[in-house]
């Protein structure tokens, strides 16, 4: 490791194993919060729907449910400046477990949300406050997960650590499918009543475990130093907030952010609209989610593989290569989704997964190098989740409209992921190469 580390006062084995206990406890929370996260995303395709919004036709009361899904992203940029500036402030871990309990707390108390039947439209009301909530415990979650990793790495490995943090997002999408998929095994009307709740509910265990592990684990050493450093110059009345510093280089967020919405449309088009077109081309509710799950086992491995490979190559390239990729199959992927066949289905989400991997592989490294360590926890969190939401938040509303508007056809549904990512490749060309960035830099 560089003499600027700070553990370097450890022995070599010493920061080893703090290395990989850091690595843990980012992958573990990133894997938690995704859990919740994204396992609403396949309620809201599924359940939502009949359960809160079952008075409007079945179009309307989709589109209306992948609208509470929406509020989530919206509510994720809040959350990064939020929890981005008290990181850059108090430090990393103390925000890290505060996002984790506020996202566990979340998603038990959606899991004990009264049907539309029981309460009427308060049921949404609230599902809509729970989902916000959400929204801003992953925002805080990803940049202080991403930086904990980031910030206690070698350089040429920055890459491959970090993205463990990205890793998690696959791994409690698996586990949150599975975990909906056996429970979708019920009769339709136990798994509608109270079925789909369990999943949520089990987040209470993964929240114990979670916090356990996250509280073991030290403080960034390279925002240790910074911190003092800052101590040092707020008492010479030096430095403004965080967020002050960021916004007077705007340019770097909005890049940052174009760069990456591609990928976070790719993303959210087959964690929710794909699970529901695969439904309504023949394949069972069981079926879909159980090969949705096998594409995000893969996704695991594109993901670590791919940011590995950043490490080598540099960001820009890999992540290009899977926007090339996502504009060459998206359409051959929709297709695969209409055969009904379940080998073909999970063979389409783990294609998705492969060119999802190249751009969402390196994509930490990517955005989080980008800024200095002073306000690197609201800058990364603050273009993370701006890409979030961009890319991601409106993309299930927007297919669900255009696929109901051209009559069932996937044409459109396709041209707007391959439009979206034109563009983010356009602007990934026009960024620079941030692998050998120094980190230390204020």
């Amino acid at each position: 490791m560089p003499a600027t580390d700070a553990t370097k006062h450890l022995p070599a084995p010493g920061r080893a194993k703090e290395v990989r206990r850091v690595v843990l406890s980012s992958y573990l929370g990133s894997t938690l919060e995704y859990y919740d996260f994204l396992l609403y995303g396949t309620a809201a395709s599924l359940v939502f729907g009949p359960v809160f919004f079952a008075d409007l036709p079945p179009a309307a009361s989709t589109i209306a449910s992948l609208g509470t899904f929406a509020a989530g992203y919206l509510a994720r940029p809040l959350g990064g400046v939020l929890f981005g500036h008290f990181g850059d402030r108090v430090g990393r871990k103390a925000m890290l477990v505060l996002a984790m309990t506020v996202m566990g707390i979340a998603s038990v108390l959606i899991g004990l949300v009264p049907p539309a039947s029981a309460i009427g439209p308060w049921g949404a009301i609230v599902l809509v406050v729970l989902r916000i909530l959400q929204g801003i415990a992953i925002g805080g979650e990803w940049g202080g997960a991403a930086l904990m990793a980031l910030e206690h790495a070698e350089p040429r490995r920055r890459g491959y650590l970090t993205a463990f943090t990205n890793a998690g997002a696959p791994t409690g999408a698996v586990l949150g499918t599975l975990m909906m998929t056996l429970f979708a095994l019920l009769p339709e009307e136990e798994f509608m009543g109270w079925g789909w709740r369990v999943p949520f509910l089990l987040s209470a265990v993964m929240l114990a475990v979670g916090l356990f592990v996250r509280t073991k684990v030290s403080e960034s050493p390279i925002f240790r130093a910074a911190a003092e450093q800052a101590a040092a110059d707020r008492a010479e009345q030096k430095g403004a907030p965080p967020i002050v510093e960021v916004l007077r280089r705007p340019k770097t967020v909005v890049l940052s952010a174009l760069a990456c919405l591609a990928s976070f449309a790719l993303q959210t088009a087959f964690t929710t609209f794909g699970i529901t077109y695969a439904v309504e081309h023949g394949t069972s509710r069981p079926d879909a989610l159980l090969g949705f799950a096998i594409g995000q086992f893969f996704a695991i491995f594109f993901i670590l593989g791919f940011a590995r490979l950043s490490d080598r190559l540099g960001r820009r390239p890999v992540m290009l290569f899977g926007l090339a990729a996502m504009s060459v199959l998206v359409h051959p992927m929709l297709h695969m989704l209409t055969t009904g066949n379940f080998a073909v289905v999970a063979t389409a989400f783990t294609l998705y997964t492969f060119c999802h991997g190249a751009t969402y592989g390196p994509m930490a490294a990517y955005i989080s190098e980008q800024f200095g360590t002073r306000s690197r926890y609201t800058g990364a969190s603050l273009g993370y989740q701006l890409a979030t939401l961009l890319g991601g938040g409106f993309t299930p509303v927007v297919l669900a409209s255009l696929h109901a508007s051209s009559g069932g056809s996937t044409t459109l549904v396709g041209g707007f992921i391959i439009a979206l990512g034109v563009l983010s490749g356009v602007v990934l060309l026009r960024t620079r190469e941030t692998k050998d960035n120094d980190l230390t830099a204020a």
